[in-house]
């Protein structure tokens, strides 16, 4: 089990380099794609089978294999986090490369597999995002594009402002999508991810209805993520940090 330690841990983590890993070849691929799943209190064990089968059943559907065929490198790499209140961010599936249906079932299978992380508490998007960003440094892939997917139907209620995060997650050439799943209480929260969440180039917010609607919007989602090719115009040096390579602790 991986456990997030806190944004600023996190981020001095994802910068550090160590030589002897350093040195290890990177694997190319098209789009490093991280997954950061809501696993909170809010998330009952039905909802969260329907989660994982989204993300699952996504990977596998023949327009986003199609997709992910239509890339330079045909590939891509993910990793599945789930995430719930402080300190309860873990990488439920660690980083795997998809390039065909076989790799793709493969992977949602053991997302299908993995055991829950009983950690409730509340929502630490911002210790999500930080742990996202670090994982994406510390992988062996290496992606012409860098994408932190994150899903949730609650804000940032505890730990760093996400803003604060946000931003640094995107100094690093990382964009944030988000998909909104509605709740009655909180009728804002795709415009919430979208101003206090989201960034980057081409950065977006969809939203699902409910539960049942959110394996559409995966797919969707996932479609438009692979398929995306909004260059970075930011100002400033638009040659990417050298990858670091170190270890989540």
């Amino acid at each position: 089990m991986q456990t997030a330690k806190g944004f600023i841990g996190l981020l001095l983590i994802s910068l550090l380099t160590v030589s002897a890993s350093h040195a290890q070849r990177l694997t190319p691929v098209d789009l490093e794609l991280a997954f950061v799943v809501d696993a909170s209190g809010s998330i009952d064990e039905e909802e969260m089978a329907l989660q994982r089968q989204g993300y699952a059943s996504a990977l596998a559907h023949p327009r986003v294999l199609k997709a992910i065929n239509s890339g330079f490198l045909q590939s891509i790499s993910v990793a599945y986090i789930e995430f719930a209140g402080f300190e309860c961010t873990r990488l439920t599936v660690g980083w795997g490369r998809i390039t065909d249906k076989m790799s793709a079932t493969a992977y949602g299978t053991r997302i299908l597999a993995a055991k829950r992380n009983l950690c409730f508490g509340g929502n630490a998007v911002s210790e999500a995002l930080a742990f996202a960003a670090a994982t994406i440094d510390a992988n062996t892939f290496e992606g012409t594009r860098r994408v932190i997917d994150i899903s949730g139907d609650g804000p940032n209620t505890m730990g760093e402002q996400v803003e604060i995060v946000r931003d640094a997650v995107v100094k690093k050439r990382i964009v944030i999508n988000a998909l909104a799943i509605k709740r009655e209480s909180m009728p804002d929260l795709p415009e919430y991810f979208r101003d206090s969440v989201t960034g980057g180039p081409g950065s977006f917010v969809m939203k699902a209805q409910d539960r049942k609607s959110f394996v559409k919007a995966i797919q969707r989602k996932l479609i438009r993520e692979i398929a995306d090719r909004t260059p970075w115009r930011k100002k400033g040096p638009q040659k990417r940090p050298k990858k670091q390579r170190a270890s989540l602790r």
